[in-house]
């Protein structure tokens, strides 16, 4: 009997000194040493400063649409006061990440700037609004994982995971459908400070340099629309118009670009650059790939080409499932670029294409 009974303990010890099973492998699961939540190099700082800049001008841009236009200027977008909340409640959203970043950086990050908006009415502000938080979200993917502080990457993730809804509401407020696309993609520091750059007029002298490349502005001079729908009934706030796609497949797609040499943002304290050759190619940047098509009636700074085609995984089955189910390659609030060279990139090293940059990236409203 003392035997069991002696067993049944050494198996009860055992029981409690076990620790539970983790598979091993991982980084920065172990309790020591303890996380700290500030950049571990100038990359992360450069990084963590840019994308504080873009939450500035996400708090000050909300405000300003809400003070802008009256309470009847909305509804007659389909925007109600709930909507105009949701709106208002966003833009407190954008207090929290911006004091986020702000204690990540120690105090040594930028601080709120003056801002120069596009948008005359309610549907152009809410376009803005999508395609602002689009570049915003996207410029983040494309660091996120690089970072060398992995505690402050963490945190960045909740708020960027913020930042996605907003863009999906904004789309949503403006009449288009919100998510039409099975991924979202990421750029590159340098081609989101491009986007960003022009709407910041002038900031405080304390305010850190941007390091990031500044390329030639690109612009779609037959870009789709949202927020100017041929039918009247797409016009307003809405989720249940299933308008998956403004352009389509071999769409004549129209681009002009600047020279390099361009004083552009605050104070013109930057100067547009490349390093790249003479423009041979059109870059879509959309979900999963970088697809390259060839420039035709290349003319000084201007040229065309046709929208590329293709789907996603092709045509798909699920594991389980009893269809098949497919989704444009190019749709959504997407990226394209004009470059010298075609190299092949994937999500996680389109950094690589930088130095093929000749203009952009121009946000396409394909869907």
């Amino acid at each position: 009997m003392w035997k069991s009974n002696l067993l049944c303990l050494v198996a009860l010890a055992g029981a409690v000194v076990s620790a539970p099973y983790t598979p091993s492998g991982g980084a920065g699961v172990a309790a020591d040493p303890p996380p700290v939540y500030a950049p571990a190099s100038d990359f992360d700082f450069q990084s963590l400063n840019l994308a504080l800049n873009q939450e500035w001008i996400e708090l000050d841009l909300f405000h300003y649409g809400l003070a802008k236009f009256s309470a009847a200027d909305f509804e007659a977008a389909g925007v109600t006061p709930a909507y105009q909340f949701l709106i208002e409640f966003m833009a407190d959203q954008e207090v929290g990440h911006a004091t986020l970043l702000s204690n990540i950086l120690q105090g040594k990050g930028a601080k709120r700037c003056t801002y120069t908006y596009p948008f005359k009415t309610v549907p152009e502000f809410l376009d803005f609004c999508q395609k602002l938080t689009r570049f915003g979200e996207s410029g983040v993917y494309g660091f996120l994982s690089h970072l060398n502080s992995r505690p402050s990457a963490a945190l960045l993730t909740q708020s960027i995971a913020t930042e996605a809804r907003q863009q999906m509401t904004f789309r949503q407020l403006e009449g288009l459908f919100p998510m039409p696309v099975w991924f979202e993609i990421g750029i590159t520091q340098s081609m989101a400070w491009t986007l960003l750059a022009p709407y910041l007029k002038s900031c405080p002298a304390e305010n850190p340099h941007i390091e990031w490349q500044n390329f030639p502005a690109l612009n779609i001079t037959n870009n789709p629309d949202g927020a100017r729908f041929e039918k009247e009934s797409l016009k307003k706030a809405a989720v249940s118009n299933n308008v998956t796609a403004l352009s389509h497949e071999g769409l004549e797609v129209k681009f002009k670009w600047e020279k390099p040499g361009k004083k552009v943002s605050y104070d013109d304290k930057y100067t547009t650059s490349t390093s790249a050759g003479k423009a041979k190619y059109a870059a879509w940047i959309s979900q999963l790939n970088t697809t390259y098509t060839l420039l035709s009636d290349i003319s000084g700074e201007s040229a065309t080409t046709l929208q590329p085609g293709g789907n996603i995984f092709y045509n798909h089955t699920a594991k389980g499932g009893n269809s098949s189910v497919s989704a444009p390659l190019i749709n959504g609030t997407m990226f394209v670029i004009i470059t010298d060279d075609n190299p092949h990139v994937t999500p996680f090293n389109l950094s690589l294409l930088n130095k093929h940059v000749v203009a952009g990236p121009a946000i396409y409203q394909a869907g």
